[in-house]
């Protein structure tokens, strides 16, 4: 057996025998006659063999580099991380297919791939390596075919949507580029999360994000926010102090909320867009910034422009390198993989396994979001501190999101003679009661609830408590 060492503390991976590498090599072998490459994975989700074909993509060696190494390094944290999708369905003995990932080639542009993954089942022969757990098999991806598929895995995001794959494409494009970016969007559709992934894929990557909300300050405290000021400047002034532009040097200034700028700022915004240069508040001293600018906001900068309370100049000098953020309810598609990952997240805080039942995902896609992503986001906290098992029920969501009108089937508000709903036997106390109230009203949820002075959703609960649904 041979080891190769990694670059993370000198950890090895044992490759296997001579038998157990034929046996990849022919499972390799059947996969790259379809234009497949395969992966197998130990325990710890380190890559122990590799086809060789990965050398199209990486270049020549790469397969032998990559043993030892995490499939994280390969296939990205938002898959393979410790709360990704993929990963998080390998260690419940799940199989995942067609989910699309953003491979970052060294020399060239970024690839997209499909991935799959699967734990490997035991051969009766003995010959595989007891030590190869998963399966991973990667096939790159023609670029018309990516909106036609499953989710999309990159840059720290995932989705599935035609639209939130072609802002996939602006970020790759922007990789290596310094522009200035526009972000715009609803409330809570991600746009500092857009900002902080352009940065972290960009040449400025390894310099700072600051981030300052401009509709937080009035208008003289944002100015002394971006630009600083000196001793005396104004009253509470009692030392020199560096603005948010000075902290940004060498990376990006995350300008949120931009439409809200007063428009005596506007100006000093735009010369340092157009020069480069600015003064501290109550100095005379001119200051050079070579901060990118990425801007967001949530309002119509181009009607603001035209109620005169925008500055068309500024607009333009912002909007260098446009985004648009949809809105969560005109892209249903990212709501169902975008819940398993944020379940995924609030399980491994918690150290629960949690899931969506059909139900809950029924009314997840069926609801508006007004408040979007972070809405989302915030239902599943709620639903996941509310539900006792492992299984997210819709009456474990919040009200306005599943009301309890909602939770009813339409069959269920007519009423139905009592002989036609199961018949439960040696009930204790409080279930009888709750058979004879459904069976005074008929089975009408909606009456019995009423009569006995609950919630539907909580008459619900007791119903299939008591085995009554």
């Amino acid at each position: 057996m041979t080891s190769l060492d990694t670059p993370d503390g000198g950890l090895s991976c044992e490759v296997g025998s001579p038998e157990q590498a034929r046996a990849f090599s022919a499972v390799n072998a059947a996969f790259g006659s379809l234009g497949r490459i395969c992966m197998a994975l130990d325990g710890d989700f380190r890559i122990r063999y590799a086809s060789e074909l990965l050398e199209t993509l990486l270049g020549p060696e790469a397969a032998a580099q990559l043993v030892g190494l995490s499939v994280e390094s390969l296939l990205g944290s938002e898959l393979f991380g410790l709360d990704g999708p993929l990963r998080q369905a390998l260690l419940a003995g799940e199989k995942r297919e067609g989910w699309r990932a953003v491979l970052h080639v060294a020399h060239g542009p970024a690839r997209l791939v499909s991935v799959s993954a699967a734990p490997l089942i035991r051969d009766r022969l003995g010959v595989c390596d007891p030590a190869a757990l998963y399966l991973v098999v990667v096939r790159p991806e023609d670029e018309s075919g990516v909106e036609e598929g499953g989710p999309v895995a990159g840059f720290g995001l995932i989705a599935r949507s035609p639209a939130m794959t072609r802002v996939f494409r602006m970020i790759d494009v922007l990789q290596h580029s310094e522009s200035t970016v526009l972000v715009t969007g609803e409330s809570g559709t991600g746009k500092e999360v857009m900002a902080r992934t352009i940065h972290a894929h960009s040449p400025r990557k390894s310099g700072p994000f600051v981030a300052v909300n401009a509709a937080a300050l009035p208008g003289e405290l944002l100015e002394s926010e971006l630009f600083g000021h000196v001793r005396g400047a104004f009253t509470g002034a009692v030392r020199d102090r560096a603005g948010r532009f000075e902290a940004a040097e060498d990376g990006t200034l995350f300008l949120d909320e931009v439409g809200d700028v007063p428009l005596h700022l506007q100006v000093k915004l735009l010369r340092v867009l157009q020069e480069h240069t600015y003064e501290r508040v109550g100095d005379s001293q001119t200051r050079r910034t070579n901060a990118r600018i990425i801007a967001a906001t949530n309002r119509n900068l181009r009607r603001l422009v035209t109620d005169g309370r925008f500055r068309e100049d500024l607009y333009y000098r912002l909007r260098v390198f446009p985004i648009e953020l949809p809105p969560l309810r005109s892209r249903r598609e990212d709501i169902e993989p975008m819940t398993r990952l944020l379940l995924a997240r609030v399980g491994s805080r918690t150290g629960r396994a949690l899931r969506l039942s059909p139900e809950a995902v029924r009314v997840l896609l069926s609801y508006d979001w007004p408040g979007n992503v972070r809405e989302l986001e915030n239902a599943l906290e709620f639903a996941a501190t509310v539900c006792r098992g492992q299984t997210l029920q819709p009456e474990d969501l919040p009200p306005e999101i599943a009301p309890a009108s909602a939770l009813l089937a339409p069959e269920e508000s007519e009423p139905a003679p009592a002989r036609t709903r199961p018949v439960a036997s040696s009930l204790p106390t409080e279930d009888h009661e709750l058979r004879s109230a459904l069976d005074r009203n008929r089975w009408n949820r909606v009456e019995t609830a009423r009569s006995l002075g609950v919630s539907r959703s909580t008459l619900w609960r007791r119903m299939r408590a008591a085995r009554l649904t």
